[in-house]
């Protein structure tokens, strides 16, 4: 099974004002329908190298 970076958790995760890429990532500096993880994962065929997990 594999593991998934949950960009929900993320420092540079945030939703955008567009809805048709509601999901960004600051740290990448892109916006997409889907999770930015997922996304950074179907490119690079690797897992996101950014994540930063949000302070409580």
């Amino acid at each position: 099974m594999e593991k998934w970076v949950n960009c929900y958790k993320c420092q540079h995760f945030y939703v955008t004002w567009d809805r048709h890429f509601p999901k960004g990532c600051r740290a990448f500096g892109f916006k997409s329908a889907a999770m930015p993880s997922l996304v950074v994962k179907q490119s690079s065929g690797t897992e996101c190298m950014k994540f930063v997990e949000k302070r409580k």
